[in-house]
């Protein structure tokens, strides 16, 4: 009864879904500000604990201590405040505290607004896209959990498993229902994401005794197969090389970024799977009618 309600409300006011996704985006914004600090914190607490195991040494207090995405409460990194309901409103508690602690006056890293935002934007363009349909949720979760690999890849340079392997499952979930392909497609995107990338992987590191990239890049990638299809993987794995080449070469220009030093691969991987799975259906028909034009 409820669902139905709302369908033939949003439907009648489409502008409102769009707002709706774009405020409901803040909100969990805000928990993927958690989710990017503290999951890389968890799992390096993890692995320390296992190594310690392994070698029989007792475990650091501190590893030991209790630690996730719920406990302890958020604080204030430089005086340990613990931040009030009132000043974890996404966006307008960083606005009215004019980005510093309410407590001892530290500014606060502009990050959190800028996630808060992102989730927020891409959110309502998939609402704006999709119109109040089943796969408007599903690409709002897909889209979410692209933007904490992202950040994630960008300052640990990881992708952890435990976001990128529930991803390539929740995408065969979803397509069981063939909202963005069939079954058939995503799996055998998923197998072909995965493997394209691990070929690439060992044939670099033959040719020249190196790590090109890491092994979170052949899950991501086997992830978007699982959502788009096998289909949309020459597009991704295109788009994202070329926005990742222009934002390399920028970095070399224009901040001085050494060569030698190793950039992610990830967060151009998800700009161009949330690219695709909003228009990866129309750009490689015109790819496909460009090339058949010029043949």
């Amino acid at each position: 009864m409820l669902h139905m309600y709302l369908q033939s409300y949003f439907q009648a006011y489409p502008a409102m879904w769009i707002v709706f996704a774009g405020v409901l985006g803040l909100v969990i914004g805000s928990f993927l500000n958690v989710v990017i600090h503290r999951l890389p914190v968890m799992l390096t607490r993890g692995w320390r604990r296992e190594c310690r195991e392994l070698l029989g040494e007792t475990a650091d207090a501190q590893d030991n201590s209790p630690y996730n995405l719920v406990f302890p409460g958020s604080r204030c990194p430089h005086c340990g405040h613990t931040i009030r309901a009132w000043e974890n409103i996404p966006v307008l508690s960083y606005l009215w505290l004019r980005g510093r602690c309410s407590a001892c006056g530290q500014r606060i890293s502009p990050r959190y607004p800028v996630v808060e935002l992102t989730a927020s934007g891409l959110a309502a363009a998939v609402a704006f896209h999709f119109g109040f349909a089943v796969a408007a949720p599903a690409a709002c979760g897909l889209t979410w959990a692209l933007v904490a690999l992202a950040f994630i890849d960008f300052d640990h340079q990881l992708l952890p498993d435990a976001i990128t392997l529930p991803l390539l499952w929740a995408g065969l979930i979803v397509n069981s229902f063939h909202v963005f392909a069939s079954l058939h497609a995503a799996v055998a995107g998923a197998v072909a994401g995965y493997l394209s990338l691990w070929l690439v992987y060992h044939g670099f590191r033959l040719v020249t005794g190196k790590d090109g990239m890491g092994h979170g890049d052949f899950k991501l990638l086997g992830a978007l197969g699982a959502w788009l299809g096998w289909q949309s993987l020459p597009l991704i794995i295109l788009l994202a090389s070329v926005v990742g080449a222009l934002t390399g070469l920028g970095l070399i220009l224009f901040r001085g970024r050494d060569r030698a030093q190793p950039m992610p691969f990830g967060p151009f991987l998800c700009v161009a799977g949330w690219i695709g799975i909003l228009w990866g259906g129309a750009l490689t028909r015109y790819y496909l009618q460009l090339a058949h034009f010029t043949g």
